[in-house]
């Protein structure tokens, strides 16, 4: 049997080698356009009180195949997504142990590398415990990456941008303080780890499918360029409990010499599964408001409503004390849906509804809420009949405090109810020390909690949004109501410390390279001192970026997330936020540079319009914009949000222009960007009366 294999992708492009090193090491290595991406890496696992899959492996079978097909998502960024890969199977021996077999599963394509553990059920491999996966990624170079420091409980820190070997020097001041952290010792990062070679090579490195097994981050050997894996352990220090027939989730690389190629890389998603749901009919996409950020800049609210800080669930709640800041009330809830129902908005989420937020966090408490008993001034009946009236949804909240036993006990009460009172969306929240107690919100037992919500919600007509689980590995394609996460550093901590105007510049080619993200744009009011609460927090962008990010900051979820005043006090600019689609036929990378701009331009699903998102960093530049993607021969109006000259994320962050333009297919659009600015352009079809007096782009 040849101990050397080669596959290529179907453009030719990548070039895959796997072969056994002295001692039977199994061991790869990718080159792209003949330059190389990852040095010869060694693969395996080492296991618990049994010989590792590390070494003395034969190769007893090869066999290769080819795929080329398409599926289309329930919701997304694309209306068709196309399937095509080179696959390589490698079937191991370890003659040492009965020749107990694993395979590796290789799928090359045009815009990456994905490759898994598979462990068949065999007579002598039925039950075994991961005390650590070994997957190398040697690479080539000390490469420019955009990082975050490993931790097993949460990932929403700010970015550091370096080279790879600066990383540890750099570790502590990356590791700021978090609710709920658990640092790794070694020095590691999270994935998607985004990387730029010094001769233009872009390479991410993340996972898909990640199902019944920890998730997983990179040690990095900062003198050599070399990282490998490292999964999130449980609470007795144990990395994963597997039973054959079984498989690990699929290691993705996805490299290429156009950073616009990694933000349209689908690779991921056509890993995963597909649903085996039989009705996708009730998934719909969805834009909403909610009683949420006055929670955090108004200083007027609070998700509690008593003023005692002991309370047990089995209190009679109407005896508090109110504090007379309460925010989910009957009445504010109305409020906000006549507000949406105005502005045609499909839903309203409103936290803080239910009782036991006056001690939720920071306790370790197990019944910390119960998920359907409300406070004394919030009326579930009375809510939902008159949203129902106006044709608004209500989104429920589900905060956990980190309990997912106590959530898990009540999910099925807890998703009735929400049945028999009209919400068909829960936002769950995970934030605190996970209980099961030492378990990690990385860990395997956490990442099958999350897949159990998502799974039993499909069965009562629920979507999921998750906020502190796990990132996301493309499972929206396995689960599609699980239709967002927020899973990184969103628009909360700008009021919380803030963002670095690079921030949202980083995150698509990060975090938004496994799914979704719940990012809760739209915040007008950047000056948080505005409120006369103190406080000198700012959100570290104009308002024409937040505009921007309904474009560049895919979700099928999207909220308006300021206060409704807000958006009335700049109505013309609030009208982007209006007309904006969330669900896509077709979406077209114009531009990017990770850490310093992306222009995006979609089609709306089913319609004849378009939008524009484009964002920079703190620098200002021009946006490059094309409009070819328009239909030939037919002219289109363009409404354009811009930053003016003297616009800047500091001063006149609310200093825009809103202009109406004639474009065809053949339009070029050089737009100024404000530092810490952006461009956002809505484009329909318009008729002879409708383009008459327009000025052509």
């Amino acid at each position: 049997m040849v101990q050397a294999q080669e596959i290529t992708s179907p453009n030719k492009n990548l070039s895959l080698k796997f072969e056994l090193k002295d001692g039977g090491i199994p061991s790869y290595q990718l080159s792209y356009k003949q330059k190389p991406v990852i040095k010869p890496s060694s693969l395996g696992l080492e296991l618990q009180n049994m010989p590792s899959f590390m070494d003395g492996f034969t190769i007893t079978n090869t066999a290769q195949s080819s795929v080329d097909d398409t599926w289309n998502p329930v919701l997304g960024e694309e209306k068709t997504i196309r399937n095509n890969y080179n696959e390589l199977v490698v079937t191991l021996a370890q003659a040492k142990n009965n020749n107990r077999y694993i395979r590796i599963r290789f799928r090359l394509f045009n815009d990456g590398l994905g490759f898994r553990y598979e462990f068949p059920k065999q007579n002598d491999l039925n039950y075994f415990v991961i005390k650590e996966e070994r997957s190398e990624f040697n690479l080539a170079g000390n490469h420019k990456i955009f990082w975050i420091p490993g931790d097993y409980d949460t990932n929403e820190y700010a970015y550091t941008t370096s080279k790879i070997s600066e990383i540890p020097s750099l570790m502590k001041k990356a590791t700021i303080e978090i609710n709920s952290q658990w640092p790794i010792k070694e020095v590691s990062v999270q994935t998607p780890s985004m990387m730029k070679s010094d001769d233009g090579l872009y390479i991410n490195i993340h996972e898909a499918g990640l199902i019944n097994y920890p998730a997983m981050y990179l040690e990095v050997d900062a003198a050599t360029n070399k990282m490998r894996s490292h999964l999130a352990p449980d609470a007795v220090g144990n990395k994963g409990y597997i039973q054959t027939d079984a498989q690990s989730p699929w290691r993705t690389i996805v490299v290429s010499d156009k950073a616009t190629e990694i933000l349209a890389s689908k690779l991921i998603l056509n890993l995963n599964d597909p649903t085996s749901y039989k009705d996708v009919s009730w998934i719909k996409p969805v834009k909403y408001i909610g009683i949420w950020w006055e929670y955090f800049v108004a200083g007027k609210s609070t998700w509690a409503f008593g003023k005692e800080n002991n309370v047990k669930l089995t209190d009679d709640f109407s005896k508090l004390t109110p504090n007379g800041k309460h925010g989910a009330t009957t009445e504010r809830a109305k409020e906000y849906i006549d507000f949406a129902s105005k502005n045609g908005f499909d839903a309203i989420l409103i936290e803080g509804w239910n009782i036991g937020w006056e001690d939720w966090i920071n306790n370790w408490k197990e019944e910390v809420f119960d998920y359907v008993t409300a406070y004394p001034d919030f009326d579930v009946k009375a809510v939902h009949a008159y949203a129902a009236s106006k044709g608004v949804k209500i989104i429920m909240h589900h905060e956990t405090s980190g309990s997912a036993t106590n959530y898990e006990r009540r999910l099925d009460r807890a998703f009735q109810f929400m049945n028999d009172n009209g919400y068909d969306a829960v936002k769950t929240g995970y934030v605190g020390k996970i209980i099961p107690r030492g378990e990690h919100h990385d860990g395997q037992w956490m990442v099958n909690h999350y897949i159990n919500v998502a799974k039993r919600a499909a069965d009562y007509k629920i979507m999921i949004d998750s906020h502190e689980a796990v990132r996301p590995t493309g499972l929206n394609r396995t689960f599609p109501n699980w239709v967002a996460q927020e899973s990184a550093r969103g628009t909360e901590f700008e009021s919380m410390g803030g963002l670095n105007p690079d921030h949202t510049t980083i995150l698509p080619f990060t975090r938004l390279m496994g799914g979704p993200m719940d990012f809760t744009p739209g915040i007008f009011q950047t000056d948080l001192s505005y409120y006369g609460t103190g406080s000198s927090q700012r959100v570290n962008t104009t308002l024409v970026k937040q505009l921007a990010y309904y474009v560049t900051m895919y979700s099928p979820l999207q909220m308006a997330a300021d206060i409704p005043g807000n958006y009335e006090r700049f109505p013309d600019a609030f009208q982007f936020i209006k007309d904006v689609a969330v669900d896509w036929d077709n979406s077209y990378i114009l531009e990017a540079e990770p850490g310093d701009y992306i222009t995006i331009a979609r089609k709306a699903k089913g319609k004849d319009a378009w939008f524009i998102g484009g964002i920079t960093d703190e620098n200002a530049r021009t946006a490059n914009i094309t409009f070819d993607y328009l239909p030939a021969g037919k002219k289109f109006i363009a409404t354009i949000y811009a930053d003016t000259k003297d616009a800047n994320w500091k001063e006149k962050p609310q200093s825009y222009t809103v202009t109406k333009v004639v474009v065809t297919s053949k339009t070029i659009l050089k737009q100024y960007l404000a530092p810490g600015g952006g461009v956002a352009v809505s484009i329909k079809e318009g008729n002879a009366a409708e383009l008459k007096g327009l000025k052509k782009l």
